[in-house]
């Protein structure tokens, strides 16, 4: 890669580091354009350089959270003996990262306002919730559970995704290990 291309990586890195801190912090609507540039320490013409818009720079770092998610998913679902425990430990592991206050505020309380639905239900479809459906599936074929798959991953979705708002939302420091615990025992109840 030659210097001119490093530079343009390290400066949309720049970027994406920055606006995550701050729509984190202070929310999307809140982050102005001009307080991203400031704490990325570059010019407005680096920023529409790399991205349309704000809203573009949001959907990247939507991207990369739901990149890092993907991947606790896969570590702590593939540690596991049985399609059945690998479902479970990759929905524990979701719940530990999006229970995240950074993750939470971006991916689930502005993410699906700002992309819109439809962009965040795809770009769900293509991280976390696909691998749901991937988990749902080879439990389902393992005789572990039964039902049909996308109905079972979209109850186990909705879930997942609103008990992460109602941890975060609870005054309990306990609200998470509750949830999480809620959770298993009411998976061992589906459990054939």
């Amino acid at each position: 890669m030659g210097v001119k291309a490093q530079k343009a990586t390290a400066t949309r890195a720049r970027l994406v580091v920055a606006a995550r801190e701050l729509f984190a912090t202070q929310g999307y609507a809140a982050t102005g354009t001009e307080a991203i540039l400031a704490a990325a320490g570059v010019t407005r013409g680096a920023l529409y350089h790399h991205f349309a818009d704000k809203q573009a720079l949001f959907a990247q770092v939507c991207e990369e959270l739901h990149g890092e998610a993907e991947q606790v998913i896969e570590t702590d679902a593939e540690a596991q003996g049985t399609a059945f425990d690998g479902l479970v430990a990759g929905c524990l592991g979701f719940l530990d990262f999006m229970a995240a206050p950074d993750v939470r505020r971006i991916l689930i309380l502005d993410a699906p306002s700002v992309l819109g639905w439809e962009a965040w239900n795809e770009m769900d479809r293509r991280h976390g919730f696909g691998l749901l459906i991937e988990g749902v599936k080879a439990a389902v074929a393992e005789g572990s559970l039964e039902g049909e798959d996308e109905a079972l991953a979209v109850m186990i979705n909705g879930a997942l995704n609103y008990g992460v708002v109602w941890a975060g939302q609870s005054e309990s420091p306990e609200a998470l290990a509750r949830l999480k615990s809620s959770f298993v025992e009411t998976m061992t109840r589906l459990r054939r």
